[in-house]
């Protein structure tokens, strides 16, 4: 599962002693080393040139803090370790490397390296997980997302988001996420629960679905039927408003609450709601059949539709600024990129670099809306006979 202590001390050494060569001051600690299922991270901290005194004896050691931390005459620019990406990559022989500056919440620079003995991350592992346990009691949307650099696991709810965008290139692992963010979904809640709308042009990745109770539809495959597909889901979005306003409750979880209390006084006159997650595996192909309304609908539901339960999981292989436009961007904050093939198409995605150093099966960055960096997972696999 992991490397031995011996070989990540034999890589921190190496790191180091290639700053050492450029003239970078700066440590790895064997602390600051994270062994996750697909990569290691090295923690870089920066340090410098000490300031000096004389002790007793009248040689010159550098001068501490209160907390016993060196103080530092100069301190090493973060820019001087990033420039060193491709240095670190060719002495340390791996395939890539990702270097993240800071680490969120680390005094140390990131260098992310391919960890040799690794290994799949099962959907059945991070399901049976305490992490998704306790989630999934607090939400019918967890869905399991694998685990990060340290091995811990990630989860997410699709309630919180309240729309994911997925982008990656081909073979990736974007077909296994959409796979095991509905097999999350179905091993948890019923249709009473959730509904699901599924768009599969492509007429291949969710077919296996088509007969499941959850379906609100079978599974549209032609382009020409996406659109009123959309139009329904908005009519159902406005419907609910309506409702909500009436009866005077802000969102699907005070509609909920108002019913439990009626059917507690014995009134069994509101209907059950189920949330609604509306899954369009790939969106080039609806964006090249009709963009401005696929755009216009898919915007308004992202605005909109929260309150009324309703969820959007938006997947393309092609994260082009005419796929994934900046208004579909600007309403689906929350994000996930699997490894593409250029800095460009990464930042289409995340407005960063770094996917395209991702490794591929199943290598993702995860950009949650309330996060400004992405945290690097490896996903939850999922096989199709499995599924």
């Amino acid at each position: 599962m992991q490397m031995l202590g011996d070989d990540t001390s034999t890589l921190a050494k190496t790191i180091q002693d290639t700053l050492r060569s450029f003239r970078v001051d700066a440590e790895v600690k064997q602390e600051d080393i994270s062994i996750g299922p697909t990569v290691i991270r090295f923690g870089i901290r920066p340090t410098g040139k000490p300031e000096l005194k004389q002790d007793a004896q009248g040689k010159y050691v550098p001068v501490k803090d209160a907390g016993g931390n060196i103080v530092y005459e100069s301190r090493t620019r973060v820019s001087r370790v990033m420039a060193l990406q491709n240095d670190l990559a060719l002495v340390l022989e791996a395939k890539t490397i990702r270097m993240e500056a800071p680490v969120p919440g680390r005094p140390y620079i990131g260098v992310e390296i391919p960890n040799k003995n690794s290994r799949l991350v099962t959907l059945r592992e991070v399901l049976e997980s305490k992490e998704y346990q306790a989630a999934k009691v607090k939400s019918k949307l967890t869905i399991a997302l694998g685990k990060d650099v340290a091995g811990a696991v990630r989860v997410g709810d699709l309630a919180r988001m309240p729309h994911l965008l997925i982008a990656g290139a081909t073979g990736a692992g974007k077909s296994v996420c959409i796979n095991t963010i509905i097999a999350s979904i179905l091993t948890q809640a019923g249709p009473e629960d959730v509904r699901l709308l599924m768009v599969d042009p492509k007429m291949v990745e969710l077919n296996m679905y088509s007969g499941i109770p959850h379906l609100l539809f079978p599974v549209v495959t032609e382009v020409e039927r996406v659109v009123p597909l959309l139009r329904n889901a908005i009519s159902e979005m406005e419907k609910r408003y309506r409702q909500f306003s009436q009866l005077g409750v802000r969102n699907l979880d005070g509609y909920r609450k108002l019913r439990a209390e009626k059917i507690a006084r014995g009134d069994l006159s509101l209907k059950s709601l189920p949330a609604i997650v509306i899954i369009i595996d790939e969106l080039a192909d609806l964006m090249m059949a009709a963009p401005e309304e696929v755009e216009g609908m898919i915007c308004r539901l992202a605005q909109l539709a929260r309150a009324t339960g309703i969820h959007l999981v938006v997947a393309t292989q092609r994260p082009s600024v005419d796929v994934i436009t900046g208004l579909i961007k600007a309403n689906i904050p929350t994000r996930i990129s699997f490894m593409v093939s250029s800095a460009v198409d990464s930042r289409t995605i995340i407005d960063m670099g770094g996917a395209e150093r991702l490794l591929g099966k199943g290598d993702m960055l995860y950009l949650p809306a309330d996060a400004g960096r992405p945290e690097r997972i490896q996903g939850s696999f999922l096989a199709d006979d499995e599924a």
